[in-house]
């Protein structure tokens, strides 16, 4: 499925206590970053969740990011019922990119089945900057958007079979 086929989507309305999102961001592209960010901020702000955000420093630490967050000590509930992550990595003339995208898209799926938390992965993993642009624009396309609304309908899963 290209960019051109990406679907609309309604933002998703959960019963019970408004959310809370964790965004975790590796803004090492700040433009591309931000503008994923600001999809995420626009679902967010539609299904009434609250948001808070951290930078990392870049693609591969998001995993670690997220099980500290995970692991962070109840305030008396868990801190956050869904994490979005973002973030971007564009190939580059060495084998880093293949490392890069495939180790921090392993930890996250790795977190995700051992867990079962409700995560929405925005790691863009594109050959060009225009790639990317494409992803982060403020339309339908938007990939923070879509990560924003895969937590959602995650943690909706999770509140439907009494886990949250």
């Amino acid at each position: 499925m290209s960019t051109a086929d990406a679907p609309a989507r309604e933002t998703i309305r959960l019963d019970g206590p408004a959310p809370r999102l964790l965004l975790i961001q590796a803004p090492y592209y700040a433009e591309i970053v931000g503008g994923m960010r600001a999809g995420v901020e626009r679902v967010a702000a539609e299904a009434g969740a609250s948001l808070d955000i951290v930078d990392v420093a870049g693609a591969y630490e998001l995993p670690a990011t997220l099980r500290m967050a995970l692991n962070a000590p109840p305030n008396p509930a868990p801190r956050w019922d869904a994490f979005v992550l973002l973030g971007c990595v564009i190939r580059g003339e060495t084998d880093h990119y293949d490392h890069i995208c495939r180790e921090a898209m392993s930890g996250v799926m790795q977190i995700s089945a051992e867990t079962g938390a409700a995560i929405g992965c925005g790691l863009l993993t594109v050959h060009t900057e225009d790639q990317a642009i494409a992803r982060s624009r403020d339309d339908h396309h938007n990939k923070g958007a879509e990560a924003a609304q895969a937590a959602l309908m995650q943690l909706g899963l999770r509140r439907r079979w009494g886990l949250a």
